[in-house]
């Protein structure tokens, strides 16, 4: 062989051995989300964490109760859907081994009704269906209460039931159901507490509710991992990510207000 060809076929092999080390290089992270604003959020995150070494793979959920249940057995890297209450409850009723390594986005509850256009309309007697689980539950309870249409017991916290209710003016029967249903539950319920990524999910603008839940409080929700990958380098990468201008721009601009930036 020539010297040309022979540098040439040197070359070739090369890129032959290193295309496949660089084809490799990123590493994989599977996040969990629920479907909506949490799962199109993480799409845009996905090409910023690719320059940041990591190739997320996104896995969507439709409940509150497999996404942590995946992450402890390892099935998942991480997860992108609750808040810190819901987190902290899991944490407690399940035992499972998992933190919270950085803020994400807040999505002020809602009360909505396709039968009413207020809550002045809403008839004494009325069915309102709320979240069967304890955090969203109690979350729609409390935004119930700071709107004048029911009292709970003093020192409830963050969890109150419907056994806490302790004044209920307009004698409104509640209802509990699995949290991806509500939206569904408003053909047959005068009013509906709805998680608003549920509620894009389903088609409803999130600004229509007849009563919108205050941004405020620990409900901004959370990226939860491992507690023993807590301090890996990927978790870094992948909060670097997520916490960029380019982000923050998009959910100001694509959810108007409805979803807000938590960090």
């Amino acid at each position: 062989m020539t010297t040309r060809r022979i540098i040439l076929a040197t070359a070739l092999a090369a890129v032959a051995f290193s295309a496949p080390a660089l084809a490799q290089q990123n590493q994989v992270v599977r996040i969990g989300a629920s479907p909506g604003p949490h799962a199109e959020i993480l799409e845009k995150v996905k090409p910023i964490a690719a320059k940041n070494g990591l190739d997320l793979k996104i896995i969507e959920f439709s409940d509150y109760v497999v996404p942590n249940q995946a992450l402890a057995a390892g099935e998942l890297e991480a997860n992108s859907f609750q808040n810190q209450p819901y987190l902290d409850n899991q944490v407690k009723d399940r035992g499972f081994k998992l933190v919270s390594v950085g803020l994400t986005v807040n999505f002020p509850l809602g009360i909505y009704s396709s039968k009413y256009k207020s809550w002045a309309e809403v008839p004494d007697g009325a069915t309102v269906a709320i979240q069967n689980d304890p955090t969203n539950g109690g979350r729609s309870l409390l935004l119930l209460q700071d709107k004048g249409a029911i009292k709970l017991k003093d020192g409830v916290g963050f969890k109150p039931t419907v056994a806490d209710i302790v004044s209920n003016p307009k004698k409104l029967k509640i209802i509990e159901i699995e949290a991806a249903q509500t939206p569904r539950s408003l053909a047959d319920v005068a009013a509906a507490a709805i998680n608003t990524n549920y509620a894009v999910d389903a088609k409803i603008e999130p600004t229509s509710a007849i009563l919108r839940e205050d941004p405020k409080g620990p409900y901004v929700n959370l990226i939860a991992v491992r507690e023993a990958d807590k301090d890996k380098p990927w978790v870094k990468a992948l909060l670097a990510s997520y916490h960029t201008p380019e982000i923050k721009a998009f959910v100001a601009e694509r959810f108007k207000g409805s979803v807000l930036a938590g960090w």
